[in-house]
């Protein structure tokens, strides 16, 4: 049996939080920061990704029998997908932006699956 484990990454973030990383930061310009609007807390980061999990909210599985993605949507209603990192079972996290054609649909269906359960 695999297991799935959300890690983070350094650069998806401007405050490191307590995630550990070395160095603590190291965004790109052109990667989604996850802590754009707020710091997002390596115990949350792993909530969401537990709770998107088993709300189903993951992308087809692959050749090697997991998900791509995994996405949620935290209490205070932003979506996040996590994305896994080639050639592991660790996922990293960014929240969607507004612009991205996802993030309606991930905030519909997380909706749609929490009024459910």
């Amino acid at each position: 049996m695999v297991q799935l484990t959300y890690v983070g990454s350094a650069l998806h973030k401007r405050k490191p939080g307590d995630y550990g990383f070395r160095p603590p930061v190291n965004p790109r310009p052109w990667k989604s920061i996850c802590d754009g609007k707020r710091v997002v807390l390596l115990a949350e980061a792993r909530d969401l990704f537990r709770r998107g999990i088993l709300l189903g909210m993951f992308s087809d599985f692959s050749e090697h029998g997991v998900p791509k993605y995994v996405w949620s949507v935290d209490d205070e209603g932003e979506a996040y997908e996590a994305k896994i990192s080639p050639g592991t079972y660790e996922y990293k996290g960014y929240r969607l932006e507004e612009e991205d054609a996802m993030r309606e649909l991930v905030l519909k269906e997380w909706a749609k699956r929490c009024a459910t359960n």
